[in-house]
């Protein structure tokens, strides 16, 4: 009976030794990231990611301010046709008060006696019957100057209520530029900040070379398929431009001649063939005909990311010239190189 007890507690003891060398397997198994994906331990994130982070969150920042820009420009040129058109008004209001004090001088001379007394004490009734006529014409006129001056006055004052609005919109319009202006220069500070602690293969990622390697690459054999195959002069004009700039600086707010933003850049291109664009790329989306990326000609313009924040226009072979950011020059990059967000054809 002994011996089966002991029999008995050695088997317990194995199936103990058993299950806590499960324990321990299973454990490891877990702790090697058998026990499924949501143990597995983060990606780090590719070289250069939160420096095109920045970069694109800098570009939605000036298209803003590019937007914001447009609207001031247009409330000072519309303070400047109202100041003008007062000025007008007011030099209209100012010969008619002269011509009113003229007849209301000559009333006052004219005046004293009444009507029936002067015609009573008169030495020639007829001539004072004709004097009363044309001074009751005169008494027509100075009502008539009278109601041009109340209206010409009130004229004034809408002219002035007018201009004051356009001041409060455009000081609302300069707060505006301002905080977009300091998030793009925050962004593309930090932006700096980031590749200066990367390395030069890196930097050589993001930046992609020299305006020299940007101005050459593909030759002038693209740039001729390009020209042949572009719908009309005037988009071919455009690529043709684009392709001049290529090595350009790429500067936020800039639209030439030597530097560039991207929507900058597609405005400058179609302003040398003619054709006048909105200054922003949500604008410049809707400044023609919406085609699909299957019917893409060159000359077309191509947007990017979900809020239209980035242009480039199309050249053929699914590649486009843009201007990318403040470390690379205006240059060909392939389409896919964004998430594509549409394409307009505006000649």
């Amino acid at each position: 009976m002994a011996a089966h007890r002991r029999s008995r507690q050695h088997t317990v003891g194995g199936t103990t030794a058993r299950a806590a060398a499960t324990v321990v397997l299973t454990g490891a198994a877990t702790a090697a990231g058998f026990d499924g994906a949501g143990h597995a331990a983060p990606q780090p994130s590719p070289p250069g990611a939160d420096v095109s982070r920045l970069y694109h969150e800098a570009e939605v920042a000036t298209e803003k301010y590019n937007g914001a820009k447009e609207k001031a420009d247009s409330a000072r040129q519309r303070l400047r046709d109202l100041q003008d058109e007062t000025a007008r008004a007011q030099a209209r209001l100012n010969k008619a008060r002269e011509a009113l004090g003229t007849v209301a001088a000559a009333q006052y001379r004219a005046g004293g006696l009444d009507p029936a007394l002067r015609l009573m004490l008169s030495d020639d009734p007829d001539a004072y019957l004709d004097g009363a006529a044309l001074a009751e014409r005169a008494g027509s006129r100075h009502r008539a100057e009278l109601g041009r001056v109340r209206a010409q006055l009130r004229e004034i004052e809408k002219l002035r209520g007018a201009a004051r609005v356009e001041v409060k919109t455009l000081t609302t319009r300069r707060a505006e530029l301002e905080r977009h202006k300091r998030t793009i220069t925050e962004k593309l500070s930090a932006a700096r900040h980031a590749l200066s602690r990367m390395s030069p293969e890196e930097r050589a990622g993001i930046t992609g070379g020299s305006g020299r390697a940007a101005r050459s690459a593909g030759g002038t054999a693209r740039d001729a398929a390009a020209l042949s195959q572009a719908p009309n002069a005037r988009a071919a004009q455009a690529v043709a431009y684009a392709h001049q700039k290529l090595g350009s600086p790429y500067v936020w707010g800039a639209t030439g001649p030597d530097a560039f933003d991207c929507s900058g850049l597609v405005l400058a291109a179609y302003r040398s063939a003619g054709v006048s664009l909105p200054r922003t790329t949500y604008a410049q989306i809707d400044a023609g005909r919406r085609v699909s990326r299957s019917e893409l000609l060159p000359g077309d313009l191509v947007f990017f990311y979900s809020g239209i924040s980035h242009v480039g226009l199309y050249i053929g072979n699914g590649q486009m010239i843009h201007a990318p950011n403040p470390s690379a020059p205006v240059r060909v990059a392939p389409l896919d190189q964004m998430p594509f967000a549409g394409a307009t054809r505006v000649v």
